[in-house]
């Protein structure tokens, strides 16, 4: 209320200044006007409170991920960081059933594309030193009458891992890099489902 008072003497002072007045209706619409345009707000909103799930929803069903790729257990990892991060960030129960629960909501992901290409080589060896993963993925929440609640066909995720030609400490490294990758698509994921802007 301070706020707006300050804005009503600033325009009145303006006013006064600029020797606006003449009809007492015509400047008091404009001070109204001049004070509506200030007072409106740039479009923010307070995190979580624009959400694509609906408040009756009380639980997320999350199955593993389908995986339409020839890679390993990319499918396990996504699924345990989206569930991580549901559990750490939203008040939902979060359960791996194929179906939503009475009055929940279904994610189903799929795992479109995972390629993993040299990014750069060693001079001495002409070998590949480090790859870049990418994985692109696509998501579909819905409640429990299968109205879609929000989808994404087009998530898509790159994270760079370097790789020791020597033997005897050799790490693989592109699992760590995938685990890397599903935090940050989790992360992204909840983040896209909770504040819609």
């Amino acid at each position: 209320m301070e706020q707006i008072d300050r804005e009503v003497s600033l325009l009145e002072s303006n006013m006064e200044r600029f020797h606006i007045g003449g009809d007492p209706p015509i400047a008091l619409a404009l001070a109204l006007a001049l004070l509506l345009i200030f007072s409106t707000g740039c479009g923010y909103h307070v995190a979580g409170s624009a959400t694509h799930i609906p408040p009756g929803v009380t639980s997320l069903s999350v199955p593993t991920f389908t995986n339409n790729t020839l890679t390993y257990h990319t499918e396990v990892a996504m699924t345990q960081a989206v569930i991580h991060e549901l559990t750490s960030r939203t008040h939902y129960h979060v359960v791996s059933h194929d179906t939503a629960d009475p009055g929940g909501a279904l994610l189903r992901g799929t795992i479109l594309t995972e390629k993993i290409e040299p990014l750069t080589y060693n001079s001495t060896t002409g070998q590949s030193s480090s790859y870049l993963i990418t994985i692109t993925a696509k998501v579909v929440l819905t409640d429990s009458s299968n109205h879609i609640l929000y989808q994404n066909a087009n998530y898509q995720f790159r994270q760079q891992y370097q790789t020791t030609q020597d033997i005897p400490s050799f790490i693989q490294e592109d699992s760590p890099a995938v685990n890397r990758l599903s935090r940050d698509f989790a992360a992204t994921l909840v983040s896209d489902m909770l504040e819609s802007f």
